[in-house]
């Protein structure tokens, strides 16, 4: 039981006796039914359950924050991670959608068609609707439920948008990739509060953080929030207000100086939100979660839909790779949880996925959620406190072209497309993933490859195929340029 937690205490502090019950028996197995409704899967009987604040960056690097040793200043991120546990191994999907999905969920994408790419800015479809999600959960449980950020799970019917899926207040953009100072995609608003499209000027990892804070400031600390903060900073287009650049004039590449700027203004917002909590009286109450919902890119296939010049500057190190591959630097994000009292400072080196939050928060907050499909997660609350290990087994991605599992040490990627790719890899060993040993394990290759195709063969189709193909079967007719005539580059 969290040793600083609040009991509970009953208007009378003394058992019943045998005659009371058999007077009262009725009435007092229905007082006792309710109670156990609403407090019976709560993680210690009696205890207060916490206010949420879950916070998610934007394809962040993870080694782009001070406390794992970078030069880009992030001292609020450092002091939770100083005070709470470092998560070593957080494991996320690969890419922006899907992560944000199994978070909502409790379950790999794979299970309902969001396993492949994110939901582009032309696509119709969206996390279906018959998934019970993480903010319903909550709110039948008690909780206020917020999201301010990001969605990207469902924008062109409102059915999908977050207001219909649980959360009583929703504050910003539903797709991807927006302009930071526009809060346009593609030259269309994309910026909303609740139900309503706005216009307002500022930047956005700013006005997030003026949101969070004044909704802390006019909570009622007895109630529980759940407040999901989804920042998109440092997303692409790589944009930052001038004061925020000009602490990195000693960096002379233009994207890694922007990027940086944007990684500190968002920290800048995290220490405001962190300060309110505590002068609302609500820190010492507040699991803090912090993640990326990938790792950093480095490759332009993922960078979005905006276009980037240059090298790209997010680091990974030292893991492989990066945002949109199976690889270590793609799913392994930087991540931490803070509750004072609660989460004893710790390097917690345990493997954790964020499927697993689902079910530890709905534990903690004593949520039901006899509602949900069978769900992949795990409640990985004794890591987070004790840095225990929990779970053994990891599921990367399935999709009909390439998978990835880990048991253990053993990892296996397995690229099915022409020409097909197996790698094996000890991350014990190497981390890093340096050295494919495939070769020296055949028995361990063909083990993990029977669960690749277990789980291929239960996976749903994924959704970004159908509407990627709709997309380019219904664009307009591609017409030469007529430079290109009298330049000769096109023939009749």
């Amino acid at each position: 039981m969290p040793k600083s937690a609040e009991r509970v205490q009953p208007a009378n502090a003394s058992s019943p006796s045998r005659r009371d019950v058999m007077a009262g028996g009725g009435a007092f197995l229905a007082a006792m039914a309710g109670l156990s409704l609403l407090a019976g899967q709560a993680r210690a009987a009696g205890t207060t359950r916490p206010h949420i604040l879950y916070i998610m960056a934007d394809d962040l690097g993870f080694a782009d924050v001070g406390f794992n040793g970078s030069d880009i200043r992030t001292p609020h991120l450092d002091n939770l991670a100083t005070g709470g546990a470092k998560l070593h191994q957080f494991y996320t999907q690969c890419m922006c959608t899907p992560t944000r999905a199994a978070l909502m969920t409790g379950r790999y994408p794979l299970r309902y068609g969001l396993q492949t790419g994110v939901i582009p800015s032309g696509g119709s479809y969206g996390l279906a609707t018959d998934e019970f999600l993480l903010p319903q959960a909550l709110q039948q449980a008690g909780y206020a439920t917020a999201l301010v950020g990001k969605w990207h799970l469902g924008h062109a019917d409102q059915k999908y948008w977050p207001r219909q899926r649980g959360f009583d207040t929703f504050y910003g953009p539903l797709v991807g990739e927006i302009d930071h100072f526009k809060h346009e995609a593609h030259g269309v608003t994309d910026w909303y509060r609740d139900n309503k499209l706005v216009e307002e000027e500022g930047y956005d990892t700013e006005l997030f953080g003026a949101e969070a804070v004044r909704m802390i400031g006019g909570h009622d600390p007895d109630k529980p929030l759940f407040l999901y903060l989804a920042f998109t900073a440092p997303h692409t287009p790589f944009q930052a207000p001038k004061r925020f650049l000009d602490m990195y004039t000693d960096i002379e590449d233009p994207s890694r100086r922007t990027y940086a700027a944007m990684i500190t203004a968002m920290d800048e917002q995290i220490g405001k939100v962190v300060k309110a909590l505590e002068t609302r009286g609500m820190r010492e109450k507040t699991l803090i979660v912090f993640h990326s919902d990938n790792g950093g890119t480095r490759s332009k296939m993922f960078a979005g839909e905006s276009a980037v010049s240059g090298d790209l500057p997010a680091s990974n190190a030292p893991y492989r790779e990066g945002k949109g591959t199976l690889y270590e630097g793609g799913t392994r994000v930087v991540g931490l949880a803070n509750w004072p009292g609660q989460i004893p400072p710790a390097e917690v080196d345990a493997a954790l996925h964020v499927v697993d939050m689902l079910p530890t928060l709905a534990k903690l907050a004593g949520a039901d959620l006899s509602a949900s499909k069978t769900l992949d997660g795990q409640d990985i609350w004794p890591t987070l406190a004790s840095g225990s290990t929990i779970r053994t087994e990891l599921v990367y991605n399935i999709e009909p072209t390439q998978g990835a599992v880990r048991h253990g040490q053993w990892k296996l990627l397995w690229q099915a497309v022409l020409p097909p790719k197996i790698e094996l890899f000890d991350l014990d060993a190497d981390p890093g993933e340096t050295r494919d040993v495939s070769r020296n394990h055949p028995e361990k290759v063909a083990e993990l490859q029977a669960r690749v195709v277990e789980l291929a063969q239960a996976m749903a189709p994924p959704l970004f195929y159908g509407s990627a193909l709709k997309l380019t079967l219904s664009s307009p007719l591609s017409t030469p340029n007529a430079a290109l005539y009298e330049m000769g580059l096109e023939s009749d």
